[in-house]
């Protein structure tokens, strides 16, 4: 059996084709404009790279923001169980899920099969997502894929409002002008941004093992930031952690054709 998940995000489009239990084509394309293109495409892609046509592909199934926009689906599923699915199926003995994308945070406790008994949703506010952090780093004149490994090297805490991404940026401003070092700065931001999903993830309480996915798990400086809040030793991050929720996708279409 081949299934697909398609994610439609608000940046990226990510496609996710599973043979029998087995990814075997993630491919991710700017969603762009025009939605409904960029899906096609990013289908079309995993297909390609899957090594299959697009009629071998036996059901689909669409989350994300834009799932309205996957016409070729035959069902969606929301953002939760969407992720939820897709951290069972990388480690199933997880029972706890974040994930931390560019326009959106959201959490979730899993039962045994991956479907959410709790779930918290960081309320479209940019201080709980990858959008946040990304333009503290333009505040700073620093590139995104600096700005996690600067935050590393330092240990001083400097206190910083992640209420709203605007008043953060006026702190950054402000403490730029005062000659605090850029790194301090950089800390300062990504404790921000990880006290607003801990307070998430509280909410629901940690229930076991603790998994990441979404683009913001690359970055070194919130994961770090994470494991000091939460006090934990480590955190289950897939390979390639941005398509989390198009693998959940792919495998409740599996599961569907199996009932």
């Amino acid at each position: 059996m081949i299934t697909a998940g398609i994610d439609c995000g608000a940046k990226n489009t990510k496609t996710v084709i599973v043979r029998d239990g087995k990814i075997i084509a993630q491919v991710a394309v700017a969603t762009g404009f025009d939605q409904e293109a960029s899906v096609e495409k990013s289908l079309r892609n995993a297909a390609e790279s899957a090594g299959i046509f697009m009629e071998d592909i036996d059901k689909i199934y669409g989350t994300g923001s834009g799932k309205e926009s996957i016409t070729m689906a035959e069902d969606t599923i929301n953002d939760i169980k969407a992720m939820g699915k897709g951290a069972i199926y990388f480690f199933p003995k997880a029972r706890t899920v974040a994930d931390v994308g560019a326009e959106e945070g959201r959490a979730a406790k899993l039962d045994d099969t991956g479907n959410p008994i709790d779930f918290a949703i960081n309320e479209k506010c940019a201080a709980g997502a990858g959008a946040f952090i990304e333009a503290m780093g333009r505040a700073l004149e620093t590139p995104l894929e600096e700005l996690g490994p600067l935050a590393l090297t330092t240990d001083k805490q400097v206190p910083m409002n992640a209420q709203c991404a605007i008043f953060a940026e006026s702190e950054v401003v402000g403490l730029i002008h005062a000659k605090t070092p850029k790194n301090e700065i950089s800390k300062a931001i990504h404790d921000a941004m990880a006290s607003r999903i801990v307070s998430m993830i509280r909410r629901i309480g940690i229930n076991e093992d603790l998994v990441m996915i979404g683009g913001v798990s690359y970055n070194p400086g919130f994961l770090s930031a994470i494991k000091r809040e939460l006090k934990l030793a480590h955190i289950y991050i897939p390979e390639k952690p941005e398509f989390g929720s198009a693998v959940g996708a792919a495998v409740a279409a599996a599961e569907s054709c199996a009932i």
